[in-house]
């Protein structure tokens, strides 16, 4: 059964370390909003434009008082290869079990052109300062995921 999280959750605490081995707890943002969003690869067409979209955001997300986080199941030298070919200018968690993208509910069972697989969903959290989900996307659109953020983070 699908684990189904919703606005007003609890966000289920996560520790990952980044492309630089920097430990990274849900934790230790208490206080701050926290957009994590999680993306099946590194360098794939769609992942690559919504992280550059997080990445020419990110100035205006920061304004808002947010921290962006950025998880998939690759590896920290392919995280770190991918942030400074695109400047990303925010952390990439490894999360190679997939253990805490399977807590988020974005790990499991898809269908793509008819085609059921296992693997990375691409969605996106907004963690409130108490650790709250304010808004889930289960299915984030790569082009303008960044944009709803930043809209929603504006209270438009």
């Amino acid at each position: 059964m699908p684990i189904t999280l919703e606005a007003g959750d609890t966000a289920p605490d996560f520790e990952l370390q980044d492309q630089d081995g920097k430990t990274h707890r849900l934790q230790d943002y208490r206080g701050q909003t926290v957009v994590l969003y999680f993306y099946p690869r590194d360098n794939t067409p769609g992942c690559t434009k919504q992280a550059c979209g997080f990445r020419d955001n990110h100035e205006d997300i920061g304004a808002e008082g947010a921290v962006v986080l950025g998880v998939s199941t690759d590896n920290a030298a392919s995280h770190t290869k991918f942030r400074e070919k695109y400047d990303l200018p925010f952390p990439l968690l490894v999360d190679e079990d997939a253990r805490v993208s399977t807590e988020y509910g974005s790990w499991g069972e898809k269908t793509l052109y008819g085609r059921k697989s296992i693997g990375m969903t691409r969605s996106t959290f907004v963690i409130g300062p108490d650790g709250t989900f304010t808004k889930v996307w289960k299915r984030a659109k790569a082009a303008d995921n960044a944009d709803a953020v930043l809209k929603l983070l504006r209270g438009a």
